[in-house]
Parts: structure tokens; sequence; C-alpha cells
């Protein structure tokens, strides 16, 4: 299914069920280098989570030097208390905090983690810049 095809099929309560699970997010450059990270309102600042995201795009990068990963869409990681997601996105990477008893891990939440702005959320009221 297309990423176009998928957006459309999906339901304005689908985005905010998704964007209700979210506990935090980061961008990261092509190159795996973090750039912003952000955390909801109430919660601790910390971005301990992000390290494994740097970690395993680290990892994919020494991968893609010597095996053919160009179609990289996305990784899952597991904690014991999240699940952290890394999608591709046009230009850069973007991360999501989960809550780990979600279970909202589907086609459409990808895809409309692949297309989501991250700067939008410097709007949202859940959620600091850090």
């Amino acid at each position: 299914m297309s990423e176009s095809i998928a957006l459309t099929n999906m339901t304005a309560l689908e985005e905010t069920k998704f964007e209700a699970y979210t506990l935090g997010a980061a961008t990261f450059d092509l190159s795996g280098l973090p750039k912003e990270y952000y955390t909801l309102v109430d919660d601790s600042k910390s971005i301990i989570w992000v390290q494994p995201i740097f970690q395993a795009l680290g990892l994919k990068s020494l991968l893609a030097a010597s095996l053919p990963v160009e179609n990289f869409t996305h990784a899952v990681i597991h904690g014991k208390e999240y699940t952290a997601v890394v999608v591709k996105q046009q230009g850069n990477y973007f991360a999501l905090l989960l809550d780990p008893q979600s279970e909202i891990m589907n086609d459409k939440f990808l895809s409309w983690a692949q297309c989501f702005d991250a700067t939008s959320l410097k709007n949202n009221p859940r959620f600091q810049v850090i």
C-alpha cells in the first residue's frame, strides 16, 4: 500500500490515537546524528531512550558499507520501559518513543510516522523541545 493511499484511508481518530501514544520524539540527520528532542511537558526530560536509536542508526550505516540495506524503512527497539520506532523520512530519520503497552504498530502507523512533521510538536502543548 502506498503512503498516500494509507494516509488517505487514515481517520482523524487514528491520527489522534497515534499522537496520544507518543511519549517522546527525536529527529536525526541522514548520517544518524541527533538534531532535536521532544519530551512530554509533564514527564521527566530524560532522553536516555535516544541512545539505542543513535546506535541502531550507526549500525545501519556500518552494515550499509558492506551489505545492500538501502531500502531501510523502519526499526523497532524494545526496552524494558519503552518501545522506540525509527522511520526514514524524506531527508532525515524520525524516532518516536511509545508506551510499551500500546499495540499500534501496523502499516498505517508506520505510514503516519514516515510523513509526520516533527516540527508540529513545537506547537503541541503536550510536548517541549529540549
